[in-house]
């Protein structure tokens, strides 16, 4: 089944479709809420949601650019939404407080396997760790981060430099 016929069957309320599109994108989807939320069940009830508002919004989705980009982007903006309305984000952390070194040497990333390195992430301070998949994973801009998060466009810079060093850190104590 193309794209489009995917996309109207599940519009048109097909089972088959929206069973096509679910298995074909759940798996992906839950390994973004994983990045973004802090447990496996907070990840799930994010996957839920998101996938709810892509059922309910298809007939909104216009055919400009990539219809996985689209779904992508409500994901994020579920996993964001659930996280604003669960936790207060800490993104006044001061730097004097932590001791992150911002040196490392890149070879210790090649050791690591990706699954390493995503546990990792989802061990970083939440506000760390939103910015950090934010930027760079998702490949927002720091302006659009301030604007969704609403914050500066300076602490999104800060906390993305301070999450990288918090995370350089954790792996090199682990490549030690």
């Amino acid at each position: 089944m193309d794209e489009k016929a995917l996309i109207l069957g599940c519009i048109e309320g097909n089972s088959k479709a929206q069973k096509l599109l679910f298995d074909t994108f759940s798996p992906k989807f839950f390994s973004l809420c994983l990045r973004y939320m802090k447990s496996r069940d907070e990840a799930e009830d994010a996957l839920q949601d998101g996938l709810v508002k892509i059922f309910s919004k298809l007939s909104e989705y216009k055919g400009k650019g990539s219809f996985e980009g689209w779904m992508r982007r409500i994901i994020v903006n579920t996993c964001l939404d659930q996280i604003r309305k669960n936790q207060k984000l800490k993104f006044d952390t001061p730097i004097d407080n932590e001791e992150y070194k911002l040196s490392m040497n890149a070879f210790i990333l090649e050791k690591m396997s990706a699954n390493e390195l995503i546990e990792e992430i989802k061990k970083m301070p939440p506000g760390y760790r939103v910015i950090f998949n934010m930027f760079a994973i998702e490949g927002y801009s720091h302006q659009e981060i301030a604007e969704k998060m609403g914050i500066k466009e300076g602490t999104s810079k800060s906390q993305y430099l301070r999450a990288r060093a918090y995370l350089k850190e954790r792996i090199s104590k682990q490549n030690a």
